[in-house]
């Protein structure tokens, strides 16, 4: 099980050139985990992707249903108290540290492709390439 943040779940579903990494991840460990706010990223996500006329609406509603399945059951509320404690002992937003906190509390890895979040959460956070050996 790994909490897997926005930016990863969007290459899973969305095709980039992270998208065959985000597939080996899904492979490799085929559960994954992430807090309620991964659904209004996604979906604004998906928005900047509609509004670029790189995807329909009704491909983005697809590729949310997608989404919404692949987490179903799996989503977490997170403490307020603990993401704000998380960002000011910080420098990521407190978005961000809501995955942390998640990754933390179930005492799991965050793979990401962050930069910031791997340099502030060395031993919480996991690159992407690095959780799939790439």
């Amino acid at each position: 099980m790994i909490v897997a943040d926005t930016n990863v779940i969007s290459y899973l579903l969305l095709a980039g050139e992270r998208t065959s990494e985000a597939l080996k991840a899904l492979e490799k460990d085929p559960i994954w985990v992430a807090p309620y706010l991964w659904r209004s990223e996604f979906c604004n996500v998906l928005a900047g992707y509609v509004r670029k006329n790189l995807l329909t609406r009704q491909v983005a509603q697809n590729n949310l249903e997608h989404a919404l399945y692949l987490l179903r059951g799996k989503e977490y509320s997170i403490s307020p108290k603990r993401v704000l404690e998380l960002a000011v002992t910080s420098t990521c937003t407190a978005y961000d540290c809501e995955f942390v906190a998640l990754a933390q509390d179930l005492d799991l890895k965050l793979v990401t492709l962050d930069k910031q979040i791997l340099a502030q959460f060395p031993g919480t956070a996991l690159a992407l390439d690095k959780f799939v050996g790439s």
